[in-house]
């Protein structure tokens, strides 16, 4: 695999990471808020990736390109809970809100999931990098 696909691969994973540390920051900022009705509460959302392969692997082209992307953002299934709250504007005629689906302990997870990654693909991008600036000063010796 030639290191130019290194840095391609390594900058997909960069981007699907940062689209999950996004999510994931909106779940947090969401997550004490209320609704009046189950409908509008707010869901915790989920990245789903997929892999990127230009070629099958197994062809004769050892010249594989992947990556990954996006697949999609998806509503997170969990139950809405309520709570009784009279005193609240938005609460229902019987004296309810309806609460997110976020827990903040498993977004934390999450962030701190999706952070780790990112922080290794860009050791891939530097060891790449160091990797090809050795291999220029081969050449100039």
């Amino acid at each position: 695999m030639a290191l130019d696909n290194i840095f391609g691969i390594a900058g997909s994973a960069l981007n699907a990471q940062t689209v999950r540390m996004n999510t994931t920051a909106s779940n947090l900022a969401n997550a004490g808020s209320v609704a009046s009705t189950d409908k509008d509460a707010f869901r915790a959302k989920r990245t789903t990736f997929k892999t990127i392969m230009e070629q099958q692997v197994g062809s004769n082209d050892t010249n594989n390109k992947g990556g990954v992307k996006v697949a999609a953002i998806t509503d997170d299934p969990k139950t809405i809970s309520r709570m009784s709250d009279p005193g609240n504007p938005s609460a229902d005629k019987d004296g309810y809100v309806y609460l997110s689906n976020v827990s903040e302990m498993s977004e934390m997870v999450e962030m701190m999931a999706a952070a780790r990654s990112y922080q290794n693909n860009v050791e891939v991008v530097n060891t790449a990098r160091q990797l090809m600036m050795r291999t220029l000063d081969i050449i100039k010796s």
